[in-house]
């Protein structure tokens, strides 16, 4: 059974042989093309092929199979490739030798100057597809839902829980561990309830 606590996860840095690529790479150039094309290029044709699978075909097991390898391929390429070489992060789940399974969530060191190693038009790229297309797979699955299109579920599903799994992943390699994630967000709502205090005071004054 693999668990997931506290004592689970470890925060380690990337081991990474292209550091002197990266000190020398501009901020703004993509630096890896192959890989940017890659990491949209799946995920939009899985999504480009779901909207138009019943126009182009009345075989729903083609469709499903040719979607289902489109996300798994997407899954892979975005967990073990693009994550590495876009943003420096990358995470998996070990079983060391007592049996225990152990979350681990990479990020590349910084380099000896302090700045980013990474491309911020990639990153750009890495977090915008990462985001939009989970929050697409959750659409299709509340419309394949309301409009009883139950056979479409277990697709729509596929696509939240692999674009969603890669989403959460990288999210805890950004952030840190699940506590600092945790502790980001409640410092996140604390400010905000601490604007709409002091936003009520002042109309009040006023």
């Amino acid at each position: 059974l693999l668990q997931d606590s506290s004592d689970d996860i470890e925060d380690v840095s990337l081991f990474d042989a292209d550091d002197d690529v990266s000190r020398r790479s501009k901020k703004s150039k993509i630096r890896h093309p192959v890989a940017s094309f890659f990491h949209l290029f799946f995920r939009v044709s899985a999504i480009v092929v779901y909207l138009l699978c019943e126009l182009l075909t009345s075989s729903f097991i083609a469709c499903m199979v040719t979607i289902i390898l489109l996300l798994s391929c997407d899954f892979w390429a975005v967990k073990n490739v693009t994550g590495r070489l876009m943003v420096g992060l990358r995470w998996w789940n070990q079983v060391d030798d007592d049996g225990r399974s152990h979350w681990v969530f990479e990020s590349r060191k910084v380099n000896a100057q302090g700045g980013k190693t990474s491309s911020e038009a990639e990153s750009r790229i890495f977090w915008l597809g990462l985001i939009t297309c989970p929050m697409i797979w959750v659409i299709f699955a509340f419309s394949a839902l309301f409009s009883f299109k139950v056979k479409w579920l277990a697709v729509v599903v596929m696509g939240v829980v692999l674009q969603g799994a890669n989403l959460y992943g990288y999210i805890r390699c950004k952030v840190g561990s699940r506590k600092n994630l945790t502790s980001m967000a409640t410092n996140y709502l604390g400010k905000q309830f601490l604007r709409q205090t002091m936003a009520t005071e002042d109309q009040a004054a006023s």
